[in-house]
């Protein structure tokens, strides 16, 4: 089910997306919500990433555990010559 949300434009910002609009052949309410679309789905992944970052620091915390720096260069090296390498746990 879809629902009808007002958004108020200044006149500047309505002309650049009609504008655009027309260039893309697509209408302004398009343009407007895959831009929106666009938007959540990028900040949803960061809350995401956030809260996985989160988990790490808090496993880190507790265990010790981490990849030293020496240990991830050779890891980058290895992936930069298209090597199969085995991921630090």
């Amino acid at each position: 089910m879809s629902t009808t949300q007002g958004i108020k434009l200044d006149e500047n910002t309505q002309a650049r997306l009609k504008a655009l609009a027309e260039k893309r052949k697509r209408s302004p309410h398009w343009l407007m919500r895959t831009a929106i679309e666009g938007y959540l789905e990028h900040e949803e992944q960061y809350e995401a990433d956030k809260a996985e970052d989160a988990v790490r620091w808090e496993h880190y915390l507790i265990t010790g555990k981490a990849v030293d720096g020496d240990g991830m260069e050779k890891l980058l090296q290895d992936l930069s010559k298209c090597k199969t390498v085995e991921w630090p746990k």
